[in-house]
């Protein structure tokens, strides 16, 4: 069931990242008066927790910088609802995904029936230990079929990232060296660079790279050694045996069948760069 999680995360993920790299999502949770793009990423992701403390959304979240989220929640929760950021977020990123795809995509039978089998899966697994699963899961199933395949793939990305906290947990990666390692797994050197972590203070960024150094993951010259590039297979390769039990959910011909309509979604998707 790995290679099952891996082909699934591959398939679904560009679905996900049009809440990220589309204007209409921003433009909902703008609409309802989020004053920044990160009050309504917080307000809006957080919002299936309901409205707990920074910190709890902290821990949820695992690699944002200390008191990056506290900057936005419970601020941005004041005066929008949580329900209402959670609900704009859905319609806009079903908004981008009706653009990208176009008419013929949107309104086939195939998408229906992907969205249908992407919900059954998302609904198959235990909630056990899965915070933002288990927040995802306990939204109402849009009966409209966009946002149903949107719904449903977030949810098993959020599935999928309590797993990866999991791992990066068990490996003692924390979230900031969780950034140093995804730069260095994309290519990006010096990894102090990646956009995730560049902004953190000089002092903290040398604190990051010495602590990976002393461990053996990096070298001098802030590159993977063999441990570290051990160490970070080993964390992917725990996060995809952690992703596969949602599949379980459908038959060997049902996950065919769902493969096969996935696939020209997803192809639109990566040609636009989910934009």
């Amino acid at each position: 069931m790995t290679n099952t999680a891996r082909r699934m995360h591959e398939l679904l993920e560009p679905i996900c990242m049009v809440s990220f790299a589309s204007d209409e999502c921003n433009e909902e949770l703008a609409a309802l008066g989020h004053r920044s793009y990160w009050d309504g990423y917080f307000a809006s992701r957080a919002a299936p927790l309901g409205r707990v403390p920074a910190e709890v959304v902290h821990a949820a979240f695992y690699n944002f910088a200390d008191g990056e989220v506290a900057r936005h929640i419970p601020s941005a929760w004041e005066t929008i609802p949580p329900e209402a950021s959670v609900a704009a977020r859905r319609r806009g990123s079903a908004a981008s995904l009706r653009r990208i795809l176009g008419d013929e995509l949107t309104g086939s039978p195939g998408l229906a029936r992907a969205a249908d089998l992407t919900t059954q899966a998302a609904a198959s697994a235990p909630t056990a230990g899965r915070m933002m699963y288990a927040g995802m899961r306990t939204l109402p199933v849009p009966n409209d079929p966009v946002e149903r395949l949107w719904q449903s793939a977030t949810t098993l990305r959020e599935h999928r990232g309590d797993g990866h906290i999991a791992a990066l947990v068990g490996a003692r990666i924390g979230g900031a060296e969780a950034h140093v390692l995804a730069a260095l797994e994309m290519g990006i050197h010096p990894p102090e660079s990646f956009g995730r972590v560049h902004h953190l203070p000089k002092r903290r960024l040398a604190a990051i790279m010495a602590g990976l150094r002393e461990r053996g993951i990096v070298d001098v010259d802030g590159r993977f050694t063999d441990a570290g590039r051990e160490t970070k297979d080993r964390i992917e390769a725990l996060t995809d045996e952690l992703a596969a039990a949602p599949y379980e959910g459908l038959s060997a011909a049902e996950f065919d069948e769902l493969v096969t309509l996935l696939e020209p979604i997803t192809a639109r998707l990566v040609a636009t760069g989910s934009e």
